[in-house]
């Protein structure tokens, strides 16, 4: 699955899951300060995401995650393992 293709998947989560516009979901933004996401609210993504690629996340490995881009990555690397 590409970048794209995963940031395209995200946007409908967090249009879906956290009522927020797709248009500000790119990869810079900022999980927290932009998107208003709170610890509960990333609990609810990492589900999501482990629903997306069929893995299961390590709570360590979705810890420094901060970006739409550090969640793509983690995306990434969960379907690569």
């Amino acid at each position: 699955m590409s970048d794209d293709e995963i940031l395209g998947k995200l946007k409908t989560i967090f249009a879906d899951t956290f009522e927020i516009n797709p248009e500000l979901v790119k990869m810079e933004a900022h999980l927290f300060e932009e998107l208003d996401l709170d610890s509960i609210d990333a609990v609810d993504l990492a589900i999501k995401l482990q629903a997306m690629t069929g893995k299961r996340i390590k709570p360590e490995d979705f810890k420094n995650v901060r970006t739409v881009g550090d969640v793509v990555g983690a995306a990434q690397t969960l379907l690569a393992a």
